[in-house]
Protein backbone atom coordinates (compact mmCIF):
# COMPACT_ATOMS: atom_id res chain seq x y z
CA UNK A 1 0.00 0.00 0.00
CA UNK A 2 2.81 2.53 0.38
CA UNK A 3 3.79 1.93 -2.82
CA UNK A 4 0.65 2.95 -4.22
CA UNK A 5 0.55 5.79 -1.80
CA UNK A 6 3.99 7.05 -3.17
CA UNK A 7 3.18 7.04 -7.00
CA UNK A 8 -0.41 7.99 -6.40
CA UNK A 9 1.56 11.54 -4.53
CA UNK A 10 4.17 11.45 -7.46
CA UNK A 11 1.41 11.74 -9.73
CA UNK A 12 -0.09 14.61 -7.99
CA UNK A 13 2.63 16.93 -6.91
CA UNK A 14 4.00 16.43 -10.48
CA UNK A 15 0.23 17.48 -11.82
CA UNK A 16 -1.07 20.38 -9.24
CA UNK A 17 2.67 21.24 -9.19
CA UNK A 18 3.19 21.57 -12.65
CA UNK A 19 0.25 23.79 -12.86
CA UNK A 20 0.96 25.88 -10.11
CA UNK A 21 4.20 27.22 -11.62
CA UNK A 22 2.79 27.72 -14.61
CA UNK A 23 -0.12 29.58 -13.83
CA UNK A 24 1.60 31.25 -10.92
CA UNK A 25 5.41 32.25 -12.26
CA UNK A 26 5.53 30.99 -15.92
CA UNK A 27 2.44 32.85 -17.27
CA UNK A 28 3.45 35.99 -15.45
CA UNK A 29 6.21 36.77 -16.61
CA UNK A 30 6.02 34.99 -20.40
CA UNK A 31 3.04 37.63 -20.68
CA UNK A 32 5.25 40.78 -19.76
CA UNK A 33 8.86 39.85 -21.40
CA UNK A 34 7.62 38.14 -24.56
CA UNK A 35 5.06 39.43 -27.50
CA UNK A 36 2.71 36.92 -28.91
CA UNK A 37 4.92 35.80 -31.60
CA UNK A 38 7.55 34.26 -29.01
CA UNK A 39 5.24 34.01 -26.21
CA UNK A 40 2.69 31.57 -28.04
CA UNK A 41 5.15 29.23 -29.21
CA UNK A 42 6.96 28.90 -25.73
CA UNK A 43 3.30 28.30 -24.43
CA UNK A 44 2.48 25.28 -27.24
CA UNK A 45 6.51 23.44 -26.73
CA UNK A 46 5.99 23.98 -22.79
CA UNK A 47 2.55 22.44 -22.86
CA UNK A 48 3.66 19.77 -25.56
CA UNK A 49 6.23 18.92 -22.91
CA UNK A 50 3.94 18.96 -19.54
CA UNK A 51 1.10 17.37 -20.81
CA UNK A 52 3.15 14.32 -21.87
CA UNK A 53 3.77 13.99 -17.74
CA UNK A 54 0.13 15.06 -16.72
CA UNK A 55 -1.09 11.96 -19.06
CA UNK A 56 1.90 9.52 -16.86
CA UNK A 57 0.28 11.47 -13.84
CA UNK A 58 -3.15 10.40 -14.77
CA UNK A 59 -2.16 7.04 -15.20
CA UNK A 60 -0.70 7.22 -11.76
CA UNK A 61 -2.84 9.24 -9.87
CA UNK A 62 -6.30 6.89 -11.20
CA UNK A 63 -4.70 3.76 -11.29
CA UNK A 64 -3.07 3.52 -7.50
CA UNK A 65 -6.28 5.98 -6.63
CA UNK A 66 -8.95 3.45 -7.82
CA UNK A 67 -6.78 0.00 -6.98
CA UNK A 68 -5.92 1.66 -3.08
CA UNK A 69 -10.16 2.08 -3.40
CA UNK A 70 -11.10 -1.49 -4.58
CA UNK A 71 -8.35 -2.77 -1.84
CA UNK A 72 -10.18 -0.36 0.88
CA UNK A 73 -14.32 -1.08 0.28
CA UNK A 74 -13.24 -5.20 0.84
CA UNK A 75 -12.06 -4.29 4.76
CA UNK A 76 -14.12 -1.12 5.11
CA UNK A 77 -16.17 1.58 4.72
CA UNK A 78 -14.75 4.10 2.55
CA UNK A 79 -14.66 7.57 4.36
CA UNK A 80 -16.64 10.40 2.62
CA UNK A 81 -13.42 12.47 2.12
CA UNK A 82 -12.00 9.23 -0.37
CA UNK A 83 -15.18 9.76 -2.04
CA UNK A 84 -14.93 13.20 -2.83
CA UNK A 85 -11.05 13.23 -3.65
CA UNK A 86 -12.16 10.56 -6.38
CA UNK A 87 -14.81 12.99 -7.91
CA UNK A 88 -12.59 16.16 -7.63
CA UNK A 89 -9.79 13.77 -9.27
CA UNK A 90 -12.20 12.43 -12.02
CA UNK A 91 -13.70 15.57 -12.83
CA UNK A 92 -10.03 17.42 -13.36
CA UNK A 93 -8.81 14.60 -15.80
CA UNK A 94 -11.95 15.00 -17.55
CA UNK A 95 -11.20 19.13 -17.53
CA UNK A 96 -7.50 17.84 -18.89
CA UNK A 97 -8.60 15.65 -21.57
CA UNK A 98 -11.21 18.94 -22.83
CA UNK A 99 -8.03 21.01 -22.83
CA UNK A 100 -5.66 18.32 -24.48
CA UNK A 101 -8.15 17.25 -27.55
CA UNK A 102 -9.60 21.27 -27.77
CA UNK A 103 -7.61 24.45 -27.10
CA UNK A 104 -4.34 22.85 -27.05
CA UNK A 105 -5.00 21.26 -30.29
CA UNK A 106 -6.67 24.69 -31.27
CA UNK A 107 -2.95 26.60 -30.04
CA UNK A 108 -0.48 23.77 -31.75
CA UNK A 109 -2.59 24.47 -35.22
CA UNK A 110 -2.23 28.37 -34.60
CA UNK A 111 1.59 28.45 -34.11
CA UNK A 112 1.98 26.57 -36.74
CA UNK A 113 0.27 28.83 -39.00
CA UNK A 114 1.36 32.17 -36.80
CA UNK A 115 -2.12 33.21 -36.01
CA UNK A 116 -1.43 35.15 -32.96
CA UNK A 117 -4.78 35.94 -32.44
CA UNK A 118 -6.29 32.27 -32.42
CA UNK A 119 -2.99 31.38 -30.68
CA UNK A 120 -3.90 33.64 -27.69
CA UNK A 121 -7.54 32.92 -27.23
CA UNK A 122 -6.53 29.02 -27.18
CA UNK A 123 -4.40 30.08 -24.80
CA UNK A 124 -7.02 32.01 -22.53
CA UNK A 125 -9.01 29.53 -22.62
CA UNK A 126 -6.22 26.71 -21.45
CA UNK A 127 -5.72 29.30 -18.91
CA UNK A 128 -8.88 29.30 -17.19
CA UNK A 129 -9.10 25.83 -17.20
CA UNK A 130 -6.10 25.21 -15.97
CA UNK A 131 -7.26 28.04 -13.44
CA UNK A 132 -10.03 25.85 -11.94
CA UNK A 133 -7.86 22.63 -11.99
CA UNK A 134 -5.49 24.21 -10.34
CA UNK A 135 -7.62 25.35 -7.65
CA UNK A 136 -9.49 21.59 -8.10
CA UNK A 137 -6.10 20.16 -7.21
CA UNK A 138 -5.35 22.36 -4.41
CA UNK A 139 -8.37 21.53 -2.90
CA UNK A 140 -8.15 17.95 -3.40
CA UNK A 141 -4.80 17.96 -1.48
CA UNK A 142 -6.29 19.69 1.12
CA UNK A 143 -9.50 17.24 1.49
CA UNK A 144 -6.62 14.49 1.49
CA UNK A 145 -4.89 15.39 4.46
CA UNK A 146 -8.08 17.14 6.14
CA UNK A 147 -9.91 13.83 5.84
CA UNK A 148 -7.00 11.65 6.79
CA UNK A 149 -6.51 13.68 10.31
Amino acid sequence: MKLLIMLHMLGVVVWVGGMFFAYMALRPAASILLDPPQRLPLWSATLQRFFGWVWVSVVLVLGSGFYMLSELSSVARIPSYVHVMLYIGVVMTMIFAYVYAAPFAVLKRAVAAKNWKEGGAALNRIRIAVAVNLGLGLLNVVVATAGAM
